[in-house]
């Protein structure tokens, strides 16, 4: 069984929304158990509980949140070595383009490396301009389709890679599914 845990902060409920949406990708993915955290009610158990980990933060001045950076710090800090070698990746919301969504993700993805998570982007587009290479982005609320198709995709990767690594599912990898996958053009 896959277990996915999509823990995320979020001050103005975008980044929940976003949370959601990557869970309900994550939960295409036959034979997969998703839990969604918020980083306030989280313990370090839920993140030694999953396989693959997706992680959600609001966009603060280019990086993750003071409450996300928090938990890795001082929940996450016993359990430094039990969460070596997981799947994991990264989503975040900021108050309109351009404003270093990408940064965060890339933030939260070193955080993650520093754990010992092997982390990953997605070379598939969620519409004609959409892409999720850091991670899946979104200005303010996800309400653009192709935003949250970008979540759900993130979701269903974590979900496919966890599988393949971590269960040896390699029926699951996404070059061997006959999911659509659109590319740049």
């Amino acid at each position: 069984m896959n277990k996915i845990l999509v823990l995320f902060d979020s001050k103005s409920g975008n980044v929940a929304k976003m949370a959601a949406l990557v869970a309900e990708g994550a939960c295409t993915v036959a034979d997969t158990e998703v839990r969604i955290r918020s980083v306030d009610d989280a313990q370090a158990d839920d993140v030694v509980w999953c396989d693959g980990l997706a992680v959600g933060s609001p966009t603060n001045m280019g990086i993750l949140s003071w409450k996300m950076k928090r938990f890795w710090d001082e929940t996450m800090n016993a359990k430094w070595m039990e969460v070596d070698g997981k799947i994991a990746c990264a989503f975040s919301s900021a108050g309109g383009w351009g404003g270093g969504m990408e940064l965060a993700c890339q933030s939260i993805l070193t955080v993650l490396m520093n754990f010992g998570f092997l982390v990953f982007g997605v070379t598939d587009y969620a519409g004609k301009k959409m892409t999720l290479h850091y991670g899946a982005v979104a200005a303010k609320e996800p309400r653009e389709p192709e935003t949250q198709e970008a979540c759900r995709i993130l979701g269903r990767r974590l979900a496919e890679w966890t599988a393949v690594h971590m269960h040896g599912r390699h029926d699951q990898h996404p070059a061997k599914k006959d999911t659509p996958r659109l590319s740049p053009g």
